[in-house]
Order: structure tokens, then C-alpha cells, then sequence
């Protein structure tokens, strides 16, 4: 199979999955007590009064019209309107979207950066105390809540030392980057966002960070015992080369997988860390939206998250792909 089949193949299932999600997420109001009109119409309102809004809300039709309405109109970005806020669904969560892509991406940056040297280290250096070291961060890591390590990291960071802002978001990356040509200046804006960022994104990566270094490191100890590494040995190539070109690149596939699968867990999992840092991303829309039972948005926002997820896979198959092509025959 060739890599451009490959990867329509996926894509189209990629679609398939989506509406599968679009599907379930559209079910939930209906499987969930309760009713849209009660959320809307005033306690004291009469028959009358919460018909016309049932009406209003297209929510006294057949279910079946109800989703094939639905259907079309996100096929146009139309997720509706929010019940509390009468604002559009769509532009609200796509407000929110990049706050929860910072922060996800960042806590990337911050395990790959971290992870990947360390489990290296600690394949390379078995059984010395930088092994026991690296082999104790990732336990510690792994073990730790991130709701104690975000309130931790606040009391000592930033109440204690004042380092960082407690919570909040003061500027986003596109504040950052407009500063370079905007009359803000570019330091002072991209200071405060990086500090900002900073706690949550630590916060949110720390688990991550646990996770790749152990799997580098077993994925490493694994590819140094095999009979490729002890020819490239024999062959004369300097260590260095041996271990980073080819071991490495040979570990990183697994790797990869693990890093897209997990950043769509970032993307949709960052509920616990948005709380406590005020973060205003999609975590925090979701708590609100489930609160005041506002359907649009709550859809809306577990429907982005969703595709989120199918993009990652389909970009992560890519670079499995691309670093493996027998996974295309497959």
C-alpha cells in the first residue's frame, strides 16, 4: 500500500469515527433526565410559554429531524446557540480552543524536552545513580495527583516566592506574537504569557513526563541489546552515532504513538488543571456547560475535543508511517 493510500485510508476512517462521536454526543441530552425547556423557562413559567420555547429550540420535533438537523447544520458551523448566554456555540468553544491548545502543547514541549534526554541517560547509564535517579522521578511522577502538584506548585511558587501568577491567563501566544509589530512591548507581553503558562503547563506535563522517560528507557535498553547495534559497533561507528542515529530513531516509533495518543489526552483532559489554575480553556467550558446544563456548548465542546483526538491519530499514523512503512501493509 503507498503512503498517499495509506493515509486516505485513515482519513476516512478518521470521518467514520467522527461521526460516530457527533452521534453519542447528540444522544447524551436525550439519555440524560431533564429537558432544554427547563434550563431556559422561568420556574413559574406556563404551558404555553415553555411550548413556544420548546418550539424555539427545535427541540419539540421527532429526534430523528432533531439529529438530521443537527447533522446539516454543523456541516455549515453551526453548532447552535448556548441557553444561558444566547451566544453562538461555535464561536463560544472555538474562543476557548486555543487556551486548551497551549496549554496541552506545552506540557509536550516540557516532556519531550525533559523525558526523552533522561530515558536516554538512564538506558545509557544502567544501574548508576543517574538511572536510580531518572528510575525515581519517573515513579514519583507517575504517582503523584496533579491537583495536589498544581496547588503545591502555587502555594510555594507563587504565593510563597511570588515567581509566577497564581491563575489566570494574562496573554495568549497570539497577544505574543502581535506585540512584535504592536505598540506592546514584545518582552513584557511574552514574559507574562510564558509565566502564566508556566505552572499549568508543569502541572499537566508532569505525568506525561514519567510516562515517555520510562518507556524511552526500556525501548532504549531494548535496541541496545540487539544484533544491529553490535555490527554498527564492530563497524567501527562512534558511540554517539550509534546511539542516537539508530538506536534512538528505532526507539522513537513506539514513542511517537505514545506522544500523539497522549496529547489528545491533554487536549481533552486538561479539566483537573484548568480548575485549579483558572485556566479559561475547554476543560473549564465543559465544567460550566455541565453546571448550568447549557447543551450547546457542552456539545459543542466534547465534539471539538473529539475531533481533536482524530486529528492526532491521523497525524501520529502519518509519522509512524513515514518512520516504519511496514505498519502500511498493515
Amino acid at each position: 500500500m503507498g503512503y498517499g493510500r495509506f493515509l486516505l485510508k485513515r482519513s476516512l476512517q478518521g470521518v467514520g469515527v467522527v461521526w460516530g462521536v457527533v452521534t453519542v454526543v447528540f444522544m447524551l441530552r436525550f439519555i440524560t433526565p431533564g429537558s432544554p425547556v427547563d434550563t431556559v423557562a422561568p420556574l413559574d413559567a406556563s404551558q404555553e410559554t415553555r411550548r413556544r420555547i420548546a418550539e424555539e429550540l427545535g427541540v419539540d420535533q421527532p429526534i430523528y429531524v432533531q439529529y438530521f438537523d443537527y447533522l446539516a447544520g454543523l456541516l455549515q458551523g453551526d453548532m447552535g446557540y448556548s441557553y444561558i448566554s444566547s451566544i453562538s456555540a461555535s464561536a463560544q468553544v472555538f474562543s476557548k480552543l486555543p487556551a486548551t491548545l497551549e496549554l496541552a502543547i506545552a506540557a509536550s514541549i516540557v516532556a519531550v524536552v525533559i523525558s526523552i534526554p533522561l530515558g536516554v541517560v538512564s538506558a545509557t547509564r544502567r544501574h548508576e545513580p543517574a538511572d536510580y535517579a531518572a528510575t525515581t522521578f519517573s515513579l514519583v511522577g507517575i504517582s503523584t495527583p496533579n491537583f495536589w502538584l498544581g496547588i503545591m506548585l502555587v502555594l510555594v511558587l507563587s504565593v510563597e516566592f511570588g515567581l509566577f501568577p497564581t491563575s489566570g491567563r494574562a496573554f495568549g501566544f497570539a497577544d505574543s506574537v502581535g506585540a512584535i509589530t504592536g505598540p506592546a512591548p514584545f518582552f513584557e507581553v511574552t514574559g507574562a504569557w510564558l509565566k502564566s503558562l508556566a505552572l499549568p503547563a508543569i502541572t499537566l506535563g508532569t505525568y506525561f513526563t514519567a510516562l515517555i522517560t520510562r518507556l524511552t528507557r526500556s525501548g532504549m535498553l531494548d535496541e541496545l541489546g540487539k544484533g544491529y547495534v553490535r555490527a554498527t559497533r564492530a563497524k567501527g561507528l562512534p558511540e554517539t552515532l550509534v546511539r542516537y542515529k539508530h538506536v534512538l530513531r528505532n526507539t522513537l516509533v513506539p514513542v511517537i504513538t505514545v506522544l500523539g495518543l497522549q496529547l489528545g489526552t491533554l487536549i481533552g483532559g486538561a479539566v483537573i488543571t484548568e480548575a485549579v489554575f483558572a485556566w479559561p480553556g475547554l476543560g473549564t467550558e465543559v465544567i460550566n456547560a455541565i453546571n448550568a446544563r447549557d447543551w450547546p456548548i457542552l456539545q459543542g465542546s466534547l465534539i471539538v475535543i473529539g475531533v481533536g483526538f482524530v486529528v492526532v491519530n491521523i497525524v501520529v499514523d502519518a509519522l509512524y508511517a513515514y518512520l516504519d512503512p511496514r505498519v502500511m501493509g498493515e
